[in-house]
C-alpha cells in the first residue's frame, strides 16, 4: 500500500481525475447529453495517462530543487520511489495516453500529441523560464474542456471557451503561489520565477487578482445568456458560490501569510475549490 500511495503522489492522479471530469463537462455541453461510452473511456484514459507521465517526469527533473525546498510531500524526495521508476512511468504512460487519444478521433489525437510534446519540453527545459511555465500549466488546466468538446462534436460551443478561460485564470494564480513557495530553490537553480522579478508580496497580490477575475467570470453564465444551461440556473449558482468563497479565502490567505505552510494550505484549498467548480458546471449542464 505504501508503494501504491507513493505512485499516486508522484503522478498526482487526483489531477487526472479532475482533468477527466473537465473532459466530461466539455463533452456534456458540446454534445448536449452524455457522450458515447467508448469515446469517453478513451478520453478519460488519455487524461489520466498523459497527466501521470507529465508529473512523473516533472518530479524527476525537479528532484534537486524539491530537496532544497524540503518538499517532503514528494515521494522522490522522501526516497519512497527511485528516480528511474519515475522515468519508467513516463515512458509507459505517454505512448499509452496518445494511443487512447487516437482511439477517440484524429483531432483529439492531434491535441494530445501537441500537449505531450509541450509537456515534455516543459519538464526538461521550459520550466527554467517559470513565467512561461505558469501560463503553460494553466493552459493544461483549460484545454481538457476543449478536448472533451472535440471528442463529441466538430463545433465547439462558446461556453466551452468561457469555462476554459476561468480554469486558465485559476491555474495561473495557483502557479504563481507555487512559485512563491519554491522561491528559495528557484534562486539556487537560477531560475527566474515570477516572484524573483516582482517580489513575494507583489506576486501573491497578482495571484489574488487572477483568482478574483476567475470568480467574477464564474458568475457571468448565470447573469448573462451565454448558454441556456446556466442562465438563471440557481442550482448552478449555489454550487459555484461555494467555489467562489473558497477561492477568495485562499487568495486572501496567500496575501496575508507568506510562509510555506500557509501557502501550501492555500494551494490545497484552491484545488478543492476548482474541483467543486467543475461539479458546478456539470450540475448546470444537467439541471
Amino acid at each position: 500500500m505504501g508503494k501504491l500511495r507513493a505512485i499516486w503522489e508522484l503522478t498526482r492522479l487526483e489531477h487526472g481525475v479532475m482533468i477527466a471530469l473537465a473532459i466530461l463537462i466539455g463533452s456534456l455541453i458540446a454534445g448536449r447529453g452524455l457522450p458515447p461510452a467508448d469515446n469517453y473511456l478513451f478520453a478519460f484514459l488519455t487524461a489520466l495517462l498523459l497527466e501521470a507521465g507529465t508529473f512523473a517526469l516533472n518530479d524527476y527533473f525537479d528532484l534537486e530543487v524539491d530537496r532544497c525546498n524540503r518538499r517532503l510531500d514528494r515521494p522522490l524526495v522522501r526516497g519512497d520511489i527511485e528516480p528511474r521508476t519515475a522515468l519508467w512511468i513516463y515512458a509507459l504512460t505517454m505512448p499509452a495516453g496518445l494511443l487512447a487519444a487516437y482511439m477517440v478521433n484524429l483531432t483529439c489525437f492531434s491535441i494530445a500529441v501537441i500537449n505531450a510534446v509541450v509537456a515534455t519540453l516543459y519538464d526538461v527545459k521550459l520550466k527554467e523560464i517559470k513565467v512561461v511555465g505558469n501560463f503553460y500549466i494553466a493552459f493544461i488546466m483549460a484545454i481538457p474542456f476543449v478536448f472533451g468538446a472535440t471528442a463529441v462534436s466538430p463545433r465547439i460551443p462558446s461556453i466551452i471557451y468561457f469555462i476554459a478561460l476561468i480554469a486558465f485564470l485559476s491555474g495561473v494564480a495557483r502557479e504563481i503561489t507555487k512559485d512563491v513557495m519554491d522561491l528559495e530553490g528557484d534562486a539556487v537553480r537560477k531560475t527566474r520565477s515570477f516572484p524573483l522579478y516582482v517580489g513575494k508580496r507583489t506576486a501573491t497580490v497578482i495571484a489574488f487578482c487572477f483568482y478574483l477575475t476567475a470568480v467574477a467570470l464564474s458568475l457571468v453564465p448565470f447573469a448573462l445568456h451565454v448558454d441556456d444551461a446556466y442562465y438563471r440556473d440557481y442550482v448552478y449558482l449555489a454550487v459555484v458560490l461555494v467555489t467562489d468563497v473558497m477561492l477568495v479565502y485562499t487568495a486572501a490567505l496567500s496575501v496575508i501569510r507568506l510562509d510555506t505552510e500557509h501557502l501550501n494550505r492555500s494551494r490545497k484549498i484552491s484545488l478543492a475549490a476548482i474541483f467543486i467548480g467543475l461539479l458546478a458546471f456539470m450540475v448546470g449542464a444537467f439541471i
